[in-house]
């Protein structure tokens, strides 16, 4: 049966992302087993037919525990719904945790998604910071965000709800090959899980000590907003440490994009992202242009600050 690692959520104020499918729901339970405190949160995205059924079983199932439930209906997103659907929930759970005061978000990913994660990116182009996307504990901005289930396979999890007799509901978007994650998990991932699943589990504690000790080569030593300044202890860490920084924000390199990071010290990436390089320090910062006065200027020009990223502390009055 899994186990869980509570340590980060004892005593914490925890909200669980709660879909009623088969990895939130053996979240859930096996939180209520460890005696965690916790609310959940639900997304109806209105796509299914068992959308409302399962918001509602959601409302009865946080009363029967005496937990909060929160949730919100999605808009019809008329394209590229994975990205608009992932951006509208953690918008939503967001705005939960800055009103309600949440320390933790936590989510039910599990090793099938990390494997699904890494053949997706590695078709892609990715180092090792990018296929390795997924982390037990990952801060952001004003909250934690914990995966707990990291360890454990869909198939681990189906089998604990099965001997408990939890419910849970089956989501059928979840095989529309219209989604890309969707044909890697049919086409690879599942069979590879159901073969070398404990292969893949030691894989991933391989590759996530190889990146710990990788992304020891540089570190951030200021956040402001959305500037980041990182010092580089090797020179050849810029590519890897903005790799790390866009992934966080929710932007994902291109192998293009790496390989212009690698022999350029300032470029703006996409139109939305400047990154310079001043001395042993990494600028990363939204491209922004405005006028500046020659004051302000002077006074980036004085503390070194590069030109690409001065109007982004301009703007944002840093």
């Amino acid at each position: 049966m899994p186990s869980l690692n509570i340590s980060n959520l004892q005593g914490q104020k925890n909200l669980l992302a709660f879909s009623a499918g088969i990895d939130s729901s053996a979240l859930f339970f096996l939180l209520i087993d460890s005696g965690v405190s916790f609310d959940i949160a639900l997304i109806n995205y209105g796509t299914r037919k068992n959308s409302d059924t399962e918001e509602q079983y959601a409302k009865t199932l946080a009363q029967k525990y005496n937990l909060i439930c929160y949730t919100t209906k999605a808009p019809k997103f008329e394209s590229n719904f994975e990205k608009n659907a992932r951006d509208f929930r953690y918008r939503f759970f967001e705005e939960i945790i800055e009103k309600n005061s949440y320390k933790n978000l936590i989510t039910a990913h599990q090793l099938n998604d990390q494997l699904e994660w890494l053949l997706m990116r590695l078709t892609k182009g990715a180092g090792l910071s990018e296929l390795i996307g997924l982390q037990e504990i990952s801060q952001r901005d004003n909250y934690t965000l914990i995966r707990p289930l990291l360890e454990y396979s869909k198939d681990e999890l189906l089998e604990y709800l099965h001997t408990h007799n939890h419910k849970y509901f089956i989501d059928e978007s979840n095989t529309d090959p219209k989604y890309e994650r969707n044909r890697f998990r049919e086409e690879f991932a599942n069979t590879l899980m159901q073969n070398y699943s404990q292969g893949i589990r030691r894989s991933f504690d391989y590759l996530k000590a190889d990146k710990t000790q990788l992304e020891e080569s540089f570190e951030t030593i200021k956040k402001i907003k959305q500037l980041y300044i990182i010092k580089l202890h090797t020179p050849t860490a810029k590519t890897k440490a903005t790799d790390l920084i866009l992934k966080k924000e929710g932007y994902l390199l291109s192998a293009s994009q790496r390989k212009e990071i690698e022999i350029k010290d300032s470029i703006v990436i996409g139109g939305v992202w400047a990154i310079e390089i001043r001395d042993d320090l990494l600028y990363i910062a939204p491209y922004l242009q405005t006028t500046m006065p020659k004051k302000f200027k002077e006074q980036c020009r004085v503390a070194k600050i590069p030109s690409k990223i001065r109007s982004y502390c301009f703007v944002e009055g840093i």
